[in-house]
């Protein structure tokens, strides 16, 4: 998400186009979250329900590339609900822009992914390549394309935005659109000021992914305590 075009993590690499439990944690408490709520994200709740509805939409679609698709059932769910805070994250950063996408943008944004993912992963010698394998393979239930078009298109947006109304052409403007967009993003995520429910895990913000809480530290007496787990809040 950090990057200026998503990158398609476990099946392929597209190149840069355009882009847990309620303890103490290394001096960081975690915030209770609502009954029924896998998250909450500024005023909106992701409910469990919702959550469990689309880590079973990806559980049949990962069903159908046997082999190819391999995500146990703890990554689907935290995959999944990665991408449900992430497209939250970046309608807040859309919000704080004024940025405003069309399905048609949309549309071409998610045409755009899928021609580079299609390409990368037909040079690895993958055929039959879907939009529904690349989603799959990513931990994005593939009934979400049109959010996935709208992500991305955000980012296409800011992006131009950033760079004077087009889109940046050298090796020095997308660096530089990149560092912005992610700052972008960091911003918006702690506006929202997200709240995992621990029984799902954290938020890792180096990532803005939904990880294990199992490598938290917590307080106890004795030896010197371990290293404080990465990205408990957004560095900015």
């Amino acid at each position: 998400m950090r990057r200026q075009v998503l990158v398609l993590r476990r099946l392929v690499k597209v190149s840069a186009l355009v882009a847990g439990a309620g303890l103490v944690v290394a001096g960081c408490s975690v915030g209770p979250v609502k009954m029924g709520s896998a998250a909450i994200v500024g005023d909106q709740r992701i409910t469990i329900a919702t959550l469990d509805t689309e880590v079973t939409n990806l559980s049949l679609a990962a069903r159908q590339y046997p082999g190819v698709v391999q995500l146990s059932q703890a990554q689907q769910t935290q995959e999944t609900l990665t991408w449900l805070v992430r497209f939250q994250i970046n309608e807040e950063l859309a919000r704080q822009a004024g940025i405003t996408v069309t399905t048609a943008q949309a549309n071409a944004a998610l045409a755009q992914i899928y021609a580079a993912a299609k390409a990368q992963a037909e040079a690895q010698g993958i055929t039959n390549v879907s939009l529904n394998l690349i989603m799959t393979a990513n931990g994005i239930p593939p009934n979400l394309s049109a959010e996935l078009g709208r992500y991305q298109a955000i980012n296409n947006a800011f992006v131009r935005q950033a760079n004077g109304g087009t889109l940046p052409a050298t090796t020095a403007q997308q660096t530089a659109t990149a560092a912005q967009l992610q700052h972008a993003q960091c911003v918006a995520a702690k506006n929202l000021n997200i709240q995992i429910n621990p029984q799902f895990g954290r938020m890792d913000y180096t990532q803005y992914q939904v990880v294990s809480a199992s490598g938290m530290v917590f307080r106890t007496a004795g030896p010197a305590p371990l290293p404080s787990p990465s990205g408990l809040t957004p560095a900015c």
